[in-house]
C-alpha cells in the first residue's frame, strides 16, 4: 500500500467510493456539478486509484460543512481517514484571520463521531443544542 494524496477526481470515481461505503449513488451531472462547486477536496489514492476522500463546503464566510468523508472498507483502520480529516482541518484553519470564528459542521456516518471527537467535534444533542437532522428529496422522472 503506497498512500499518496490528490485533489482530483471524477464524478465516477466519486460514486464508485460512495457505493463502496453503501452511501446513495448520486447521479453523474449531480455529482460533477457537486464536486465543481467545492471549496475543498482531498482524495486518498493506492497507486492512482481512489480509496479515500473528504470535501468541504462552503458560504466562503462563517459557515462550513465537512461532507463525504469517505475511506473504503478494505483500507480503513491505517490512518486514512485521519491524514483526511487533518488536511480537511488544515485548509479552514488557513482560511480562518485572527480574531474570526467559523461554525464548521458534519453529519457523522452512526458509529463514527469518536472518530470526530478527536477533531475537536461535538456530538449532539448536547446540554447546547439539538440534534442534526437531515432529508433527501426525490422527483419522480416525467415521460
Amino acid at each position: 500500500m503506497n498512500i499518496t494524496y490528490t485533489n482530483t477526481l471524477t464524478a465516477g470515481q466519486y460514486s464508485g467510493l460512495r457505493k463502496a461505503v453503501g452511501w446513495p449513488v448520486i447521479e453523474d451531472t449531480l455529482a460533477q456539478k457537486g464536486l465543481e462547486h467545492t471549496a475543498f477536496l482531498t482524495v486518498a489514492e493506492d497507486g492512482g486509484k481512489p480509496v479515500g476522500m473528504a470535501r468541504v463546503v462552503s458560504d466562503y464566510g462563517a459557515v462550513i460543512l465537512i461532507v463525504d468523508v469517505i475511506v473504503m472498507p478494505e483500507y480503513q483502520g491505517n490512518g486514512i481517514g485521519r491524514e483526511l480529516m487533518t488536511r480537511v482541518m488544515e485548509y479552514i484553519s488557513q482560511g480562518t484571520s485572527p480574531g474570526q470564528s467559523k461554525m464548521l459542521n458534519l453529519m457523522a456516518a452512526k458509529g463514527k463521531d469518536g472518530f470526530y471527537e478527536k477533531f475537536g467535534f461535538m456530538a449532539r444533542p448536547n446540554e447546547k443544542f439539538g440534534p442534526g437532522m437531515t432529508q433527501w428529496i426525490s422527483k419522480e422522472a416525467r415521460p
